[in-house]
């Protein structure tokens, strides 16, 4: 996982930590869908009502597909986070945009992927939040069943977790996030948000999650 910006990866924490797209509560985890206990909950849905924070990352997606991804065709959102950012990001990059659902719709055509995408495109896929990686590469996989050809994946963010690390080295595709895990945490202490200890326990989360949520 890459993170090409290093200042503007610090200005987009500091967006998300702002507008309240991510809560830290190290004395009170939050639960995930998984079931996991976690000292942090992340929403990337809540920047796009705050006009500063979207454009700031529309803009920065739009600009790692420029550096990274020259020869894309065709930008994915992945349903239904994704899908909005996508959207924002091919906006700027004058390129058509597709999304893709979770599964197959069981009516109409029985359409996963909503919009055309032409046979052999190069696409680069958009998610707004990396944790194990699952999700996404299982939209890449649709997009490849397809036709498409996926260069790589984009996200705001991402946790920095090790099997999200092996998952897109397993299915061999690079991954560039505006943000992550370490510089958020980094840029919370620097501005008071969190304590020294409350910084601590942060960190220890994110060296064995499930060893930190078992024990909470």
């Amino acid at each position: 996982m890459t993170i090409s910006n290093p200042a503007l990866a610090r200005q987009v924490a500091e967006g998300l930590l702002s507008v309240g797209a991510v809560s830290l509560s190290p004395e009170a985890p939050f639960t995930w869908a998984s079931g996991l206990h976690s000292p942090i909950y992340c929403d990337n849905r809540v920047t796009l009502s705050d006009p500063d924070t979207r454009s700031l990352i529309a803009s920065g997606l739009a600009t790692l597909v420029s550096e990274n991804f020259p020869d894309v065709r065709a930008v994915a959102g992945t349903a239904t986070a994704g899908i909005a950012h996508a959207a924002l990001a091919a906006d700027r990059l004058s390129k058509p945009m597709v999304y893709v659902r979770s599964k197959p719709k069981d009516h109409g055509k029985g359409n996963q992927i909503e919009g055309r995408l032409a046979e052999g495109a190069s696409v680069v896929m958009v998610e707004d939040l990396i944790s194990t990686g699952g999700s996404v590469l299982d939209a890449a996989a649709a997009v490849q069943r397809e036709g498409g050809h996926v260069l790589g994946v984009l996200a705001i963010f991402s946790y920095e977790l090790e099997k999200g690390h092996q998952a897109f080295e397993e299915a061999g595709l690079p991954l560039f996030t505006l943000s992550n895990y370490p510089t958020l945490v980094e840029v919370a202490a620097a501005s008071g948000r969190i304590t020294p200890d409350q910084q601590e326990t942060l960190a220890t989360w994110s060296s064995d999650p499930q060893a930190w949520s078992d024990a909470h």
